[in-house]
């Protein structure tokens, strides 16, 4: 990639909630001898944005461009290494900006947590990114760092633990607590993806068909039973995310994972009845949101680009509680930070696009990969550096 591209990084969709703070962490974070832009559709709201970024920090250029305009997305792309996106229901508005990534051989990153989304990149584009020499780098946020970094610490402790490269059978376990809200744009891009179960398994189906191919080496999930897990945090119930989907990409890519992998992925809490009551809600949601018209009444109650305030950010955190074991080796790690849906995410977005940017050596790989894959260990020294806790934890089951 040309180091005669005016620009180290670019954010699009800095106008929006998430995107605002993953423009005020760059502006504090980036050297001030790098170049970066905010780009978006409209320019008034770019100016306010810089002109605030400005009174705290690292002022960057302003980018004219929109997802339905290919020509103003091809142009944006060419001026940048990187260019991060916060721009969703990535399912409706994703898909040009990869390509025009693609077509200009410029590595890209972005929040998504849209299972559709992301397999039709790897069915679609997959091969095209890897002959351009670029990076397509999808859910660098909550969903799903905490996790796929999450367990690659996890399995860096537990081969420190067995002795030597994990060579049996791998399970990793990983179970969230948290109290935190969300945002307009997350719950709009949840209901798109809620709405379209059809659609949602037919990709998933043909990703894994191509995934078995390209990457052969052998991953599963770990079948769900109800239970209380001390370790884990209290009674589980499984999470359906796409965090899961990201942990086994990742295992199927590195080695160290061990030659059988498997990852069991859930929501814990120490009151059953709570978890119970939060597991029908979500299903309620998951029905509704097929309907029409309840969909619409939906969307309506939460508009994108509107988030909790600081002082309800500041009062929220999360963690995940991971459990790796390799024949007689186990090991309890845990992940935690504040507020995951918008701080948190913010930093891990931002702390990925500026190591595909700046870092030596990165990415590691091309295509339509994980963070895990682009990044290996470097993601969690960013992370750590950043102050995201990675830890392993030492302490009875009782």
């Amino acid at each position: 990639m040309s180091d005669a591209r005016p620009y180290a990084l670019v954010l699009y969709g800095a106008t929006g909630f998430t995107g605002g703070l993953t423009a005020r962490y760059l502006s504090c974070h980036l050297p001030r001898d790098v170049r970066w832009a905010i780009a978006g559709r409209h320019r008034d709201g770019l100016e306010k944005i810089a002109a605030a970024l400005e009174q705290r920090g690292h002022r960057p250029d302003l980018l004219i461009a929109c997802s339905d305009d290919d020509t103003s997305l091809d142009a944006m792309a060419a001026r940048t290494r990187v260019l991060a996106s916060t721009v969703g229901p990535y399912v409706r508005h994703g898909e040009p900006l990869v390509r025009a990534c693609i077509s200009q051989g410029t590595h890209y990153c972005d929040l998504t947590g849209e299972p559709e989304f992301v397999n039709r990149l790897l069915l679609e584009h997959h091969a095209a990114a890897r002959d351009a020499g670029c990076a397509i780098v999808n859910s660098c946020g909550f969903d799903s760092i905490p996790y796929d970094a999450g367990v690659l610490f996890t399995i860096n402790r537990l081969t420190q633990a067995h002795g030597r490269p994990l060579d049996q059978p791998v399970t990793v376990e990983g179970a969230l607590t948290a109290s935190a809200e969300f945002s307009g744009g997350t719950w709009h891009s949840a209901l798109e993806a809620f709405a379209r179960p059809g659609a949602n398994r037919d990709s998933l189906r043909r990703a894994n068909e191509q995934l078995r191919r390209d990457y052969p080496r052998q991953v599963a999930t770990v079948p769900f039973r109800a239970r209380r897990d001390a370790d884990l945090g209290g009674w589980l119930a499984p999470l359906p995310t796409i965090d899961p989907m990201v942990v086994l990409r990742s295992a199927r890519a590195l080695e160290r994972y061990g030659p059988q992998f498997r990852y069991g992925h859930y929501l814990a809490s120490g009151n059953p009845l709570k978890l119970g009551l939060g597991a029908a809600a979500v299903g309620a949601l998951i029905g509704a949101a097929q309907v029409g018209p309840l969909r619409r009444w939906l969307l309506q109650r939460r508009p994108a680009g509107e988030g909790p305030d600081a002082a309800t950010r500041a009062r929220s955190w999360f963690q995940v509680r991971l459990r790796g074991r390799c024949g007689d080796s186990e090991v309890l790690c845990r992940v935690s930070g504040g507020d995951p849906g918008y701080d948190e995410t913010a930093c891990m977005l931002a702390e990925t696009a500026m190591a595909l940017a700046l870092d030596p050596g990165q990415p590691r790989d091309i295509g339509v990969i994980t963070p895990v894959m682009a990044l290996r260990d470097q993601l969690l020294e960013r992370l750590i550096n950043a102050g995201i806790r990675f830890e392993e934890i030492h302490e009875s089951s009782g």
